[in-house]
């Protein structure tokens, strides 16, 4: 059991980004494409995209690839091949900084300048099983 885990955690590849000065909200419009998307394709489509969130995710995603290649560098034609796959990507909501500015009438509103933690998990795609 513990033999087959630590070979399941050899094929994944992590990577977090902490404190990403974006709403999670909009953080998720751009996490929710990518998902589930081969990892090539997935850098082309961020690459090309006009949210501003799809910077960070980009860099993030390419810090994956660069832990995958590490953790199996035997493996380098999966990447090649297109058998690299985002499998999970989840966007938590970070601190958020409170900030104060002035209203009518003397009241105070407040700014909430949010923030959130976006992390990526790579795996091989499983091969199709042919029914005969």
């Amino acid at each position: 059991m513990a033999e087959r885990l630590k070979e399941i955690k050899k094929q994944t590849a992590i990577a977090k980004l902490n404190d990403v000065p974006t709403s999670p909200r909009k953080m998720r419009l751009v996490a929710d494409i990518i998902r589930g998307v081969e990892v090539n394709r997935a850098i082309d489509i961020l690459r090309f995209s006009k949210k501003h969130a799809s910077i960070d995710l980009e860099k993030l995603l390419r810090s994956a690839v660069a832990n995958w290649e590490a953790k199996n560098q035997d493996n380098v034609k999966e990447l090649e091949n297109g058998n690299v796959i985002v499998k999970t990507i989840m966007v938590d909501e970070g601190r958020t900084l409170k900030r104060i500015r002035p209203c009518p009438q003397g009241r105070a509103g407040r700014i909430r300048k949010r923030s959130n933690h976006v992390t990526v998990i790579l795996d091989v795609k499983k091969p199709a099983k042919v029914e005969e």
